[in-house]
């Protein structure tokens, strides 16, 4: 058996050594809708040029991902469950949704899309406004996206 500070130190070094793998993070600031989300911009350094209308910003990795951070208005009143249910159902040829959950003002999605994994996840704010972070990547990157998806999707909020 291990002793606690035996127990502990297993734990201090692990998380040093993980630590050490993750690559900066960069925090976005969307200043349209205040959609916030920080994720590795050593690992998505291409960003492409804002749309006309302010809503996000798209980021693309030098192996295929991407990852969008953007907001939009909730003109139609979607809920959590609503847009899970719909997703579910879409018909969309090459998207599938394999896994979704909701929550009191947020939902995830992931499945494929086009050839590629994606996660999503959305936040439906009381200001009426729906904050998403998507990200998607090749299957083959499976074991190096999936480690980073939970992070960069938890760190998204509203300003």
């Amino acid at each position: 058996m291990f002793t606690r500070d035996a127990l502990f130190l297993m734990i201090a070094v692990s998380g040093f050594v993980s630590g050490a793998a993750i690559a900066k993070p960069f925090t976005y600031v969307n200043a349209r809708f205040g959609t916030v989300c920080t994720f590795p911009d050593e690992i998505f350094t291409d960003r492409q040029p804002e749309p006309e209308n302010g809503d996000g910003q798209v980021w693309l990795s030098a192996d295929g991902a991407s990852l969008t951070c953007s907001g939009i208005l909730n003109v139609d009143d979607d809920t959590p469950k609503g847009f899970v249910a719909a997703e579910k159902a879409s018909k969309e040829p090459g998207y599938t949704v394999t896994y979704g959950k909701t929550g009191k003002n947020w939902a995830v999605l992931s499945g494929m899309k086009d050839g590629k994994i994606f996660y999503e996840r959305r936040l439906f704010g009381r200001d009426g406004v729906i904050r998403t972070v998507w990200i998607d990547y090749p299957p083959a990157l499976k074991s190096k996206y999936d480690p980073l998806v939970g992070a960069i999707a938890g760190s998204l909020k509203g300003q």
